[in-house]
């Protein structure tokens, strides 16, 4: 059994291996699309599940806040996990894959942006909305494993951690979104 050092120790040499292996040129692609749909006022849009939420929720405020405020560009993005009462009238009355799609319906139009977050790649719920926004003409960008999942394969741009553990995954799934953020907020 490690002691707790030892797993502290593993844990984070582990996370220190995973970064090198993120792909900068996909990131700086995805930073591209962000700016292009901000510069001609498109929508951005994000959603995910369980700790993908909170890291898509924490991204809005980012963007929303810190990358707009002050700034002669600024952000338009609505976190789909955002709003409980629609999330859970939708997941009561239509089921739970149909949390994100339904209100992006509502909003979305072609030249906006989907950001999808799914450590799986198989949320049905993310699926369904990243193929309705492919099909009305967004673009999609997706954060997700590299190692499977369904996601990878149906965005424009898969943001890919080469890991299934979950907790790697988040911890690279915010270090992502804050390099999405910080290079709008530092470097732009």
């Amino acid at each position: 059994m490690m002691t707790d050092r030892e797993f502290t120790t593993h844990y984070l040499a582990d996370l220190a291996g995973l970064l090198p292996r993120l792909d900068a040129g996909k990131v700086a692609e995805a930073i591209q699309s962000m700016r292009v749909a901000r510069d001609a006022g498109r929508m951005i849009y994000i959603c995910g599940n369980g700790g993908s939420a909170s890291i898509a929720s924490q991204m809005v405020v980012d963007i929303v806040k810190g990358a707009s405020f002050k700034k002669k560009a600024r952000f338009k993005m609505i976190g789909l996990t955002d709003s409980m009462a629609t999330i859970t009238a939708y997941a009561n009355d239509e089921g739970y894959d149909t949390v994100f799609v339904e209100p992006l319906k509502n909003f979305a139009a072609a030249g906006d942006l989907l950001l999808a977050i799914s450590g799986s790649g198989n949320s049905p719920n993310v699926l369904r909305a990243v193929e309705y926004a492919n099909r009305i003409g967004c673009q999609t960008i997706g954060l997700t494993t590299g190692e499977g999942g369904q996601l990878k394969d149906l965005v424009d741009l898969p943001l890919l951690v080469p890991s299934r553990h979950m907790g790697r995954l988040e911890d690279c799934f915010f270090i992502l979104t804050h390099i999405l953020c910080y290079a709008f907020m530092e470097a732009d």
